[in-house]
């Protein structure tokens, strides 16, 4: 895996926005749900992988060695790891998927599985 650096992330977010915008120019509805479908996946999802992410950096902030062990840094633990159970909740946004591939009458191809297996 190459080294990941604040650009790296910063392209996934620029992309993220890049999505939003043409998402308000009103595209096919089809075409839309095929371009968020990725995002939204059940297993592989923004909603799900940020929960992880942030549950991984509060575990980093934690077991650092140079990280102060005071109240507030306990408050700010707790405070990612809330917010990491709030994200991993909008998992089910999936369901909304499967309602919008009912409406549109398109359904993903080949056998279930994440987003990269179908």
């Amino acid at each position: 895996m190459p080294a990941l650096t604040p650009d790296t992330i910063r392209t996934l977010t620029e992309a993220l926005a890049d999505l939003t915008d043409y998402l308000r120019e009103s595209p096919d509805p089809e075409e839309a749900l095929a371009l968020v479908e990725p995002l939204l996946d059940e297993y592989t999802g923004l909603p799900v992988q940020l929960a992880d992410t942030l549950r991984a950096l509060a575990r980093a902030v934690q077991d650092h060695p140079a990280t102060p062990r005071t109240a507030q840094v306990d408050l700010l633990i707790t405070e990612l790891r809330t917010a990491a159970w709030e994200l991993a909740d909008q998992h089910t946004l999936h369901y909304a998927l499967d309602d919008l591939r009912d409406l549109y009458g398109s359904s993903p191809e080949g056998e279930p599985g994440c987003c990269w297996c179908r």
